[in-house]
């Protein structure tokens, strides 16, 4: 509810006034998720552009059903404040691994790679705010032959990530769409060729999260136009991988994420 009441720009006191509590309320939900008593979630919902089903399944405390998929290794790590995933992926017959994004610490990245002998041959970033690439100097220095990808400013030539750019990964196939909105330089890799219930997945990033998404105040309607049309349009057994919670899938975040 923060997140479209600050992307739309709408003031606080205007939602409270739709709500009809006091702003003191309001503030204590959005910090707190404190639900008070006897809001009007329909005038709240029309004026924050969010879908009313699916919200009250959201205040219900809808939350995706979990995942189990070998093919892909969820890895959170917490700075003391916040968790942040990173994603490990291998080929199993090469034994080669692509890692996205670092998270804050190398150590359970580099215990994965040891426990099934893989070669780390690429590093993906699908933004680069901190908390995403913190690990990343220790493991360029602890594995100098791996290659290096991210999109935006800053980022050398040869590294970076262009629209519809494709990498392999033996017989994995890891493709790169912008996903710009939460950061400039907000980056989905759609990989294709694991074996699983879910044969598909997107790294997202904070672009899209289960039942919510990134925070985009300056840039809200093109991070909600590119959630649409790059992930929400893909296979809906499509896993989503998500750069904060749990992992979900598109047919998931069709029917519970009510900012869609």
């Amino acid at each position: 509810m923060r997140k479209s009441r600050m992307g739309l720009g709408v003031p606080a006191e205007e939602v409270a006034q739709a709500a009809n509590i006091p702003l003191l309320e309001l503030q204590q939900f959005e910090e707190e998720s404190t639900i008070a008593e006897g809001v009007h979630w329909s005038e709240v919902c029309q004026l924050l552009e969010l879908d009313q089903t699916k919200f009250k399944h959201i205040l219900n405390g809808w939350h995706p059903s979990p995942v189990n998929h070998a093919g892909v290794h969820q890895i959170s790590t917490d700075d003391g404040g916040m968790e942040v995933n990173a994603y490990l992926i291998w080929d199993e017959e090469t034994n080669e691994a692509a890692l996205f994004d670092t998270g804050w610490n190398p150590s359970p990245i580099q215990s994965l790679l040891e426990k099934h002998h893989l070669t780390l041959k690429h590093l993906f970033i699908t933004h680069q705010h901190h908390d995403h690439v913190a690990a990343m100097v220790p493991l360029r220095e602890a594995f100098p032959n791996m290659q290096c990808w991210a999109h935006g400013s800053g980022v050398p030539k040869n590294n970076q990530v262009n629209e519809g750019d494709s990498y392999h990964l033996g017989s994995l196939t890891i493709r790169a769409r912008l996903t710009p909105g939460h950061a400039p330089d907000g980056v989905t890799y759609l990989v294709d060729g694991i074996r699983g219930e879910y044969p598909g997945l997107a790294i997202v990033g904070d672009a899209l999260f289960a039942g919510s998404m990134g925070g985009a105040p300056n840039h809200f309607q093109l991070a909600k136009s590119k959630v649409r049309e790059v992930i929400l349009s893909l296979p809906e057994n499509t896993l989503i991988c998500p750069g904060h919670g749990p992992m979900t899938t598109v047919a998931q975040e069709q029917a519970f994420n009510p900012l869609f």
